[in-house]
């Protein structure tokens, strides 16, 4: 051994791995004793650990994301068009279109359009339009913000999703729930920051029904502790998570202590974070055999809560039982729930899809409104509501007054925030007569997800982190801004 160079021993490809480790440690040292310094002190109570990174008083402590895979249709649930019908198969007007790209489902294709057939009507106490197909939201439209001006950059299902979730359509980056949990800490010591409900069922068809694939809640270039745990509709909520046949507890903690000790020297060795990133994972994992069990329990919960959430509540896997265990969840603390159901591709057949669609979701998400205003939490938690783009004026498949599809347009589509000091019953942003261009107040993927961080504390330019050269933003590099005439 050189002793002017105690990696002179080492085997070449471990030599590598330390080298690694110590340019690892120069390129983020001044990332890590930044976030240290910036940290503030420990809150008790409540089981609330340390929150670092907040930039000013936060409005929120919890977000919960439903993601509508696939893209609703603005024109058929929020975007009202009084005058629509009387364009009836009629040519979209190319001052509207512009020229605009299309996909290549309708490039060269008659742009026809297609009114809606569902029926709309004022509800609360400004008189939001609502479509017949929403009776439950419309009974809490006062808690609702309508967004009706959002648009996004992809105009297919897979980048625009990932871009949505993540900031990017490159995947690879981080996603909104791993930014909150590497920016702001853990609340509870026994559930995981960032947890993910998928529906095992969607009523509107299993046809054009895309994959959902873990980079959307995934951690991308920010340690692995941060990326969304998934919880499974069948068998264990957690895989793995159960002792196999012969392990009890006890067993299992003797085993952890012992695989602790060995990971600790490994990490002593190589200073690589991810070992320290494993330990923890292993100590979460072991506590979450038992705080997993309880939060997926229903049995305590009254009936008049379960009929609240409606006749699918019972159903493992389905969206309304996925609402429920968010309320639990955030009644739990965790801090990022993300709730995706898919089946809203509607390249035809809408009418009847998307009534099957309405009736998954419409009286689970107000159900979840309302049962967490019940309980107070709904001041301090964000509701978010939206797909990854909307859908085109004109029609596709055999148009038909009750019958006709939609194409993917990323132009301009709705969402809705609810709680987490965002302003209750009320629409902003506008779309043309076509419900095509956006006419007033347009608000970017980016400006949205800006907003939701900025409701947790979080000034979106200052919550970055280093990779490829760039300091990299969930808002991205090109510039986002808060919608605040939404904020309360």
């Amino acid at each position: 051994m050189n002793p002017l160079n105690p990696l002179s021993s080492l085997h070449p490809v471990h030599q590598l791995e330390t080298l690694q480790t110590r340019r690892r440690f120069l390129k983020f040292s001044a990332m890590g004793l930044g976030a240290a310094v910036f940290g503030s002190m420990p809150v008790k109570g409540s089981g609330l650990t340390t929150v670092r990174g907040t930039h000013f008083t936060p409005k929120a402590k919890r977000v919960i994301f439903l993601f509508m895979a696939g893209a609703p249709s603005q024109l058929d649930l929020f975007d009202y068009k009084p005058d629509l019908h009387k364009q009836f198969n009629q040519p979209l007007p190319k001052s509207v279109s512009m020229g605009q790209r299309v996909t290549a489902m309708t490039k060269g294709r008659d742009q026809i359009v297609a009114p809606s057939m569902f029926s709309f009507s004022p509800r609360g106490r400004n008189g939001v339009y609502m479509s017949e197909l929403l009776p439950h939201l419309s009974n809490v439209v006062d808690d609702l913000c309508i967004i009706k001006s959002t648009h996004t950059d992809a105009i297919n299902h897979d980048p625009a999703k990932t871009m949505f979730c993540t900031g990017s359509q490159i995947p690879g980056k981080a996603s909104m729930g791993s930014w909150l949990s590497y920016g702001l800490g853990s609340m509870n010591k026994n559930l995981p920051d960032f947890m993910v409900l998928n529906s095992a069922f969607w009523t509107g068809g299993t046809g054009n029904v895309q994959a959902l694939y873990s980079r959307l809640w995934g951690s991308g270039f920010l340690p692995s502790k941060h990326q969304g745990v998934s919880l499974q509709p069948e068998g264990d909520p957690v895989l793995f998570l159960s002792n196999p046949n012969g392990v009890n507890r006890e067993g299992r903690r003797k085993m952890l202590d012992l695989v602790t000790q060995l990971n600790q020297q490994h990490l002593e060795e190589l200073g690589d974070p991810e070992i320290q990133t494993t330990i923890a994972q292993q100590e979460m994992a072991f506590r979450m055999q038992a705080s997993v069990p309880e939060l997926t329990d229903l049995s305590g919960e009254p009936d008049h809560i379960l009929d609240l959430y409606g006749p699918e509540v019972k159903k493992s896997g389905s969206f309304a039982r996925n609402c429920l265990l968010a309320r639990r969840m955030i009644e739990r603390d965790v801090r990022f729930v993300q709730l995706f159901h898919r089946g809203w591709d509607h390249h035809v057949g809408l009418p009847k899809k998307i009534r099957g669609q309405a009736f998954d979701v419409d009286q689970p998400c107000a159900a979840l409104i309302s049962d967490l205003k019940n309980r107070g939490l709904l001041d301090e938690t964000l509701i978010v509501f939206g797909g990854e783009f909307g859908r085109t004026t004109f029609g596709q498949g055999n148009i038909q007054r009750d019958n006709y599809g939609r194409d993917h347009h990323p132009r301009c589509f709705t969402t809705w925030m609810a709680g987490g000091g965002i302003k209750g019953g009320m629409t902003y942003g506008q779309t043309d007569d076509f419900s095509y261009n956006i006419v007033e107040n347009p608000v970017h993927v980016n400006d949205f997800n800006a907003t939701v961080l900025n409701q947790l504390g979080i000034d979106h330019q200052k919550l970055t982190f280093p990779f490829l050269g760039l300091e990299q933003r969930l808002t991205g590099v090109t510039g986002a801004k808060v919608v605040k005439d939404i904020i309360a």
